[in-house]
């Protein structure tokens, strides 16, 4: 949610640049983009809107100079305008600053400064930044100073860079509870909230702890505590290259990040070793909690079936915005297991930092050195390299490998890692079969409700199914554990209403059909998704989209979710609709 980008760069112009670079962030999510860029003074281009279509009306790489910050909004205060846009301003229009996070106490802050003469131009919160820094250095202080004192006085969330025409060649930039990365150039420096916007730049990253500022400058980069102190900081280099964050010929970054699912679990694989290293470590558990959010959570779900079927150690899985309601259950003998693709999601955060308090903690992730990496007592990474669609596909079944490998190893059930080693193929196979889900999707794209079904571990599929068809198609769409029927949603179905059936081969086979019969019986048309052998599940679904008949029921999640992707990703494209940049939608949410 929102992007910041700032450089200093070498004998080049920034704006080129940071438009480049702001352009990486768009998967964000945002409505407006701007550039700033100082000489004697500042320059600003910004303007609501799509990246591309504000750069062809005003220019956005029409601007002076070597250096300058940029930022893609996703708006919270105040509607999308071009006032609302970043970057914002003083008075005399000296400083620019760009912010992500949400500063709580801006209100008072603003009457103050409008009684002390100060003028607003937005309805943002974060025009009172810029502001506050010009009150503290016409008070004679410089602007990491100014900065300083200004960080001081506002609550909430917020990674800033700011920077001064009194103090050329200079960005500051600082963080609380929202991501900001540095990026170390040859005689080139950057700040941004995450990796893939300077990646074309810059592998050799350092990631911000809360609480600490950094400022670049034309001789290198200081990182610096509140107090002033100077902290040296570890340079990351990551393994992400360029190209990963490429369409690479696809047309869409979800359909790419989908066919490189087999891949993703086969790299996650090699975390192996690292993984039973883990579980070594861990002191003797009596109960396991769960902690994520939206697709997170429902790997959670699935972890929550494994752990207590196989291993029988009392599981649940907890929404991490609902995490405090439930901490004080919390003690030594608790494993709680946090699930984040950024490892910088704001509920997620607030809750590992709580429950660090009492319980065990391990994270698993797929962003090395995010914060959640450096929180928690344990870590796991996923290897699905950069996701750049919203909605997640190759981290969740990244997540998942995780999950499986490590019951595998707490449970001693190396049938399981084997089984594991065999997805890829069952990923491929379905990916052969793309044409035919594509044809199931045009068939159903104006339907206006969609039921997803399935029982034991089909249940969980059911869940992120039916939130990838919302998340993308903007269609309505229900999981539902099969045999709740009954309980209620059964008044929802009527002619013609899609219900997509997972029925994997397994305990809940026959069952799951039965339910099956129920919809049909209400004039629903199915789609099912099942063994190729399967002849009852042909004899009753509208439509059938076969997976590999050696997919057993405990490892189906992995594989059954690919053609749900698929289902959604071919939906959303004869709609019309853009799948990498569902509407209201961020990639990575850090606020609460």
């Amino acid at each position: 949610m929102c992007g910041i980008v700032g450089c200093i760069l070498k004998d080049k112009k920034a704006a080129p640049i940071l438009l480049e670079c702001v352009t990486k962030l768009e998967y964000r999510g945002y409505d407006s983009v701007g550039i700033a860029t100082p000489d004697s003074e500042i320059h600003i281009k910004k303007d609501q809107g799509k990246i591309k279509d504000v750069n062809k009306k005003i220019g956005l790489s029409n601007l002076p100079g070597d250096m300058g910050i940029a930022h893609v909004r996703w708006a919270t205060h105040g509607i999308p305008t071009k006032e609302n846009s970043h970057p914002h301003t003083d008075c005399s229009g000296n400083i620019a600053v760009v912010h992500n996070g949400i500063i709580e106490n801006y209100k008072e802050i603003k009457d103050a400064l409008i009684e002390e003469g100060h003028v607003f131009k937005s309805e943002t919160d974060t025009e009172v930044i810029p502001h506050l820094i010009e009150k503290f250095m016409a008070q004679g202080l410089d602007l990491e100073s100014a900065i300083r004192d200004t960080l001081d006085m506002i609550h909430g969330s917020y990674a800033i860079a700011a920077m001064a025409a009194a103090e050329p060649g200079k960005i500051v930039g600082a963080k609380k509870d929202s991501p900001l990365i540095v990026g170390k150039g040859i005689d080139e420096y950057f700040v941004a909230s995450d990796a893939p916007a300077i990646l074309n730049h810059t592998n050799n990253i350092i990631y911000l702890e809360d609480g600490e500022m950094v400022i670049l400058e034309r001789s290198g980069v200081t990182v610096k505590n509140m107090l002033g102190e100077v902290i040296k900081k570890e340079i990351h280099v990551l393994d992400w290259t360029p190209e990963m964050a490429e369409k690479g010929g696809f047309d869409h970054f979800m359909i790419k990040e989908i066919h490189e699912q087999g891949e993703s679990v086969r790299n996650t694989l090699m975390e192996a070793a690292d993984i039973e290293k883990v579980v070594n470590e861990l002191p003797d558990i009596e109960r396991i909690s769960f902690v994520a959010c939206g697709t997170s959570y429902h790997a959670s779900l699935i972890g929550k079936y494994l752990f207590e079927s196989l291993m029988g150690v009392p599981t649940d899985v907890i929404l991490a915005s609902e995490f405090k309601y439930s901490a004080p259950a919390l003690n030594d003998k608790t494993l709680v297991i946090f699930i984040s693709q950024s490892g910088e999601t704001a509920d997620t955060l607030k809750a590992l930092r709580l429950a660090k308090e009492s319980a065990e903690t391990l994270a698993i992730v797929n962003v090395l050195g995010s914060a959640a990496t450096r929180e928690a007592h344990h870590v796991i990474f996923t290897r699905a390299g950069p996701e750049i669609g919203v909605a997640a596909t190759k981290t969740y079944v990244s997540q998942l490998t995780c999950i499986y490998i490590l019951v595998s190893y707490m449970s001693n059930r190396m049938d399981l890692l084997e089984e594991l080693h065999k997805v890829p193929q069952y990923m491929e196979d379905i990916l052969a079969d793309e044409d035919h889900i594509k044809e199931i999707a045009s068939r159903y794209k104006d339907s206006q409700d969609f039921f997803f079904i399935g029982r034991g571990f089909s249940y969980p599929t059911a869940l992120e199914g039916a939130l990838k068809l919302k998340e993308i198609t903007y269609i309505h769409g229900e999981g539902y554990a099969a045999g709740e029927l009954k309980h209620g949603p059964l008044a929802l179905i009527d002619d013609g209403v899609p219900v997509v059936a997972v029925v994997p081969p397994g305990i809940s086979h026959d069952k799951t059909l039965s339910n099956v019969e129920e919809v049909r019986a209400r004039g629903a048309r199915v789609i099912g998704l099942g063994s190729h052998e399967d002849k009852l599940l042909k004899s009753e679904a509208d439509d059938v989209i076969g997976i590999n008949e050696s997919v057993n029921e405990l490892i189906s999640p992995i594989s059954y979710i690919v053609p749900l992707q698929l289902l959604s990703y071919y939906i959303s494209v004869e709609k019309g609709i853009d799948p990498d940049k569902p509407k209201n939608l961020a990639k990575c949410v850090t606020v609460e």
